[in-house]
């Protein structure tokens, strides 16, 4: 029997104790000698969530399914933690001709109660599972409400993070002020994209082009400013800021201003004090036509502290 030997950590596994990915391989390649089974490959996924089938060890695995004939893992949910993902699993290996094996379950698939016993076990999985997202939800939710420390997000372009605080990256923090002095000026958010792509010769952190719907993401980010947006919730920060507020809210009403649709002329305006998290939808406004944004504002080229 050639088995594929497939183990997974992610980040809620990784702290506890037996869950590591050499642990797991340990386990798996005694549990092999003890059958007189050959070790076709392993298969590791590092970080990777068992609610989604989309990581790479896994898909490397299906497509070499050539050089196996059983997958071996050490529990059911270090290859799914989802019932309906497992089930369609079970069946391609069912028309491959595979089987399925967990070391410290045992299981038998060819039976209607050992199928029933493993869908049971998936769900209870995938209950856990669910159940670990919903309090990691309220805990951030909690954590945005009292506006304490960073959230769970992507570091936004002109930053990096040093010890869970955001700091301006001295390469990346020019960009961002040009952007939105440029578009004080006049600038369109098309020509600020060619520009990037042409003049200026960046890329975006993927090592993309520039598109006009990156530029608007950033010129649209109340983290320029000093501020943190999530879950619709604008949240006091005490990073440094690179553009001004006045510089900020003058940038949203000037897009405004130039949406053709009059049912997208809304637009942020921050408050001049903001000690507490506040809904975005609160502090939306509709643009009135009734004055233009100055573009004799100029953004500061020195952080602002």
């Amino acid at each position: 029997m050639r088995a594929a030997l497939y183990i997974r950590v992610s980040t809620e596994d990784q702290a506890r104790e037996g869950y590591s990915l050499a642990a797991q391989e340990e386990m798996l390649r005694a549990y092999c000698d003890a059958q007189d089974w050959e070790v076709a490959d392993i298969y590791a996924d590092d970080g990777y969530s068992g609610r989604s089938t989309n990581r790479p060890e896994y898909r490397r695995m299906i497509e070499e399914r050539d050089r196996w004939d059983c997958v071996l893992v050490l529990k059911m949910d270090r290859i799914h933690r989802n019932s309906k993902n497992f089930m369609a699993m079970m069946e391609d290996l069912g028309s491959w001709d595979k089987t399925f094996s967990s070391s410290t379950e045992s299981l038998d698939t060819s039976n209607a109660l050992g199928r029933f016993v493993m869908d049971m076990i998936q769900r209870i999985g995938q209950l856990e599972s669910e159940q670990i997202g919903e309090r990691t939800y309220m805990g951030m939710r909690e954590k945005a409400e009292s506006a304490r420390g960073i959230l769970g997000f992507r570091v936004p372009y002109g930053y990096r993070l040093d010890n869970g605080i955001l700091i301006p990256d001295e390469e990346e923090a020019p960009n961002v002020q040009w952007m939105f002095s440029s578009y004080l000026e006049g600038s369109s958010l098309s020509s600020l994209a060619y520009a990037l792509n042409n003049h200026k010769d960046l890329s975006t952190r993927k090592g993309n082009p520039w598109t006009v719907h990156n530029v608007r993401s950033i010129l649209h980010n109340p983290v320029y400013v000093g501020h943190l947006r999530w879950e619709g919730m604008i949240i006091p920060s005490d990073h440094r800021q690179l553009v001004s507020q006045e510089v900020f809210n003058q940038v949203q009403e000037m897009m405004a201003s130039r949406a053709r649709n009059p049912a997208q002329r809304r637009f942020l305006r921050l408050p001049d004090e903001l000690s507490s998290s506040i809904d975005m939808e609160g502090l939306m406004r509709a643009y009135e036509g009734k004055r233009r944004p100055s573009k004799d504002l100029k953004v500061k080229a020195e952080y602002k502290e």
